[in-house]
């Protein structure tokens, strides 16, 4: 026999029959395949045996490798991973070109299983450098196509089995000392781009840039330096989905994941100012897309919120859920978490994948709450939104300084706020300034009224840095904002939870105008004045702000008694993505 090829797997039903079916349709037939499975849960095995595969025992990469080759009757060996499918006329033209050369190993050229640009990009360069250096260098990372004799592998002992990562390199040097090595020029394998979609393209690329830099120094990582993962783990997978409507769920995820990622598996989906913010502190963020509110003179309009969002949403929809279904069915969540994020929620049910809803929007369904009778129309609202868009989920986690009374105490539970580290280290003292923030630039009725008041105002949301008279315009910078919110006498915004929530924390009274016809900025406003933290005001006037500010004091007093605890939520959190794991 001319051939044996060799595949190592581990839950592969997804992937292992695009592989069989390729090799299927060769026209090289001089061929064995043979599946070495480490203990697979799924269907992997069946498949498998479907095809006609031979199927012994295997373990990590080097270990299956190894035991496939051990058993292998071919004189070549061609080492394959599952995700891969092989172009038409490969196996042919490998035997072919690997024959004529006098080759003892040899690799194949990528093709990445993408449409997109940048993959294509980054998979030709990888190509062109491992042709650039095979005279220099014998060397190659992952698994695409390894091509052997098999005398040679038994001569230097098969894979490396105690190396846990770079094991494909090491065997590839090996041989490539007492023979010769090339890589094919004409045969190329399709290749998935699961780890890269998993990973983040700056994790990963910044993972293989540093193993192949210690390679050449004649150093060897291991998968712990690396913090790579084969899947044999047992650490609860969860995917992570955050709504980018404003920043207030961004900064709380942002504090919530740095804590999860320590000891869960994490994928990380976001769209608009959320990706930005998450994406910068984080490697495994992957953009979507998501609804906008149009905002026009502090007040949401309702008609063109419409229109923009059912002009993208065929395009949103068929773009999230491709990616969403893909990268679910290859990570293989435990959970699915949603701050508030819609296609997260559609993944979860359509793979029935358990979701848990951690944000504070529910307290609007899922909680007793009082409210004036004229705001009942935009209360009604908000509850179709709400329920929309987070459908079915087992376990409502909600984060609200006021604490209502819940309606299902057994699957809802509430906790105080979020916040970040760096609010919760600063010293809070009362300076001359007032701190103003807005999240639209539309409410210049509000600089006109500011401008006539006896007062510094430092103002945030107009994305300007310039001096008007008493309004201090200043472009977000997170440290600067920082220092102005801990020196603030108080704090004028609309009825954002966060915000609001990190004032109450530095104990800075508020004076909160809602985003009319925003019933979740009405209803925080409204329990602000109810707990004496604050004014809520439909209409910015010249006199309520100034009668606001000659009563900072009574507030001070009251907000003495506040307490937003510890971030507990983050261990609830936990807590319930162990139960749901195991089907709560």
């Amino acid at each position: 026999m001319k051939l044996s090829i060799i595949i190592p797997t581990y839950n592969e039903e997804e992937y292992l029959p695009g592989l069989l079916e390729s090799i299927k349709r060769q026209d090289f037939r001089d061929y064995e395949v043979i599946v070495a499975d480490a203990d697979s849960t799924d269907n992997t095995l069946r498949i498998a045996e479907d095809y006609g595969c031979r199927v012994v025992d295997g373990g990590l990469p080097a270990a299956g490798r190894n035991r496939g080759a051990a058993v292998a009757r071919g004189e070549l060996l061609l080492f394959l991973d599952a995700d891969l499918v092989l172009t038409d006329g490969y196996l042919r033209d490998a035997v072919e070109e690997f024959e004529s050369e006098g080759l003892g190993i040899a690799i194949t050229q990528m093709i990445p299983l993408s449409t997109r640009k940048r993959d294509k990009i980054l998979h030709e360069f990888a190509n062109r450098f491992m042709i650039l250096v095979e005279s220099i260098k014998p060397h190659g990372a992952g698994c695409y196509g390894i091509l052997a004799r098999r005398d040679l592998h038994e001569r230097v002992g098969g894979f490396d089995e105690s190396l846990d990562f770079g094991e494909d390199t090491d065997y590839i040097e090996r041989i490539g000392k007492i023979s010769k090595f090339k890589v094919l020029r004409k045969p190329r394998v399709l290749v998935s781009i699961r780890r890269l979609e998993k990973e983040g393209l700056r994790n990963l690329a910044f993972k293989y840039t540093r193993s192949t830099i210690y390679d050449f120094m004649g150093k060897r990582l291991s998968a712990e330096d690396l913090n790579y993962e084969f899947g044999y783990d047992k650490k609860p997978r969860v995917l992570y989905s955050v709504c980018g409507e404003g920043m207030g769920h961004a900064i709380r995820s942002g504090v919530i994941l740095e804590e999860l990622v320590k000891d869960h598996e994490v994928l990380i989906f976001a769209s608009d100012r959320a990706y930005r913010y998450l994406s910068s502190k984080f490697d495994n963020v992957h953009e979507i897309y998501g609804f906008n509110t149009v905002y026009e003179d502090n007040s949401v309009n309702d008609v063109k919120t419409f229109v923009r969002a059912m002009r993208t949403f065929p395009r949103d929809l068929k773009e999230n859920l491709k990616l969403l279904y893909r990268t679910a069915r290859d990570f293989k969540p435990d959970v699915v978490v949603s701050d508030f994020e819609f296609y997260a929620s559609l993944i979860s049910n359509m793979l029935r994948i358990p979701l848990i809803s951690i944000d504070n929007m529910h307290v609007i369904t899922k909680c007793r709450i009082e409210y004036p009778d004229r705001f009942r129309k935009d209360k009604l609202k908000a509850e179709a939104v709400v329920r929309s868009f987070i459908v079915r989920p087992r376990r409502y986690l909600i984060t609200s300084y006021f604490l209502p009374e819940v309606r299902d105490p057994e699957r809802v539970s509430m906790y105080p706020p979020v916040l970040r580290e760096e609010i919760r280290n600063l010293k809070p003292y009362y300076g001359d300034h007032v701190l103003v923030y807005q999240t639209s630039k539309s409410n210049e009725k509000l600089l006109e009224i500011l401008r006539s008041i006896d007062r510094k105002f430092i103002v945030y949301g107009f994305d300007v840095d310039r001096e008007e008279g008493n309004l201090l315009f200043r472009k977000f910078n997170e440290d600067r904002f920082f220092r102005d919110f801990e020196s603030a006498a108080a704090v004028i915004t609309n009825g954002g939870f966060t915000l609001i929530s990190e004032a109450l924390h530095l104990k800075k009274p508020v004076y909160s105008v809602p985003v009319r016809g925003q019933f979740e900025q009405i209803l925080n406003a409204v329990y602000l004045e109810r707990l004496g933290y604050g004014e809520f005001h439909e209409e910015t006037r010249r006199e309520s702000i100034e009668e606001f500010l000659g009563r900072l004091d009574i507030y001070r007093k009251n907000l003495e008694g506040y307490d937003d605890g510890n971030n507990e939520i983050i261990d609830a959190l936990k807590k319930t993505i162990r139960e749901c794991a195991g089907g709560c």
